[in-house]
């Protein structure tokens, strides 16, 4: 079983890596999840990554792997609104609505994986 929780561990980091860099890659794809009333809409998309990447990278490292599981938790449940206001809205951010309708349940798959993790203590 600790088996298991390593491969997701590693499979979550990767993922955390991998969405965080899409942030430097190609900010413009993110302008329309970030909500209008925030500003600097380019900045939080930065920042976002950052804090994508770098819990990734934790989530690697034992020392650290709890706590990055617990920023991972802490984060997916900020983005969570954005997810659930995407497959309610008529034109959904990002795809279509069958994108969104795709991309809620994730969002619930990566908060109980991250919290999973963060309980076993990584």
């Amino acid at each position: 079983m600790k088996l298991i929780w390593t491969v997701l561990k590693v499979l979550l980091a990767v993922f955390m890596i991998y969405a965080g860099s899409q942030h430097f890659i190609k900010p413009a794809f993110f302008n329309a999840f970030v909500p209008d009333f925030l500003i600097y809409k380019t900045a939080v998309i930065y920042a976002s990554g950052i804090i994508e990447v770098l819990l990734g990278l934790l989530l690697l490292v034992p020392k650290y792997a709890s706590k990055a599981a617990f920023g991972i938790f802490i984060l997916m449940l900020l983005f969570l609104p954005i997810h659930i206001w995407d497959v309610f809205s008529e034109t959904p951010a990002i795809g279509s609505h069958k994108a969104a309708l795709i991309r809620l349940p994730i969002q619930f798959v990566l908060i109980a994986l991250s919290y999973k993790l963060y309980k076993t203590n990584a």
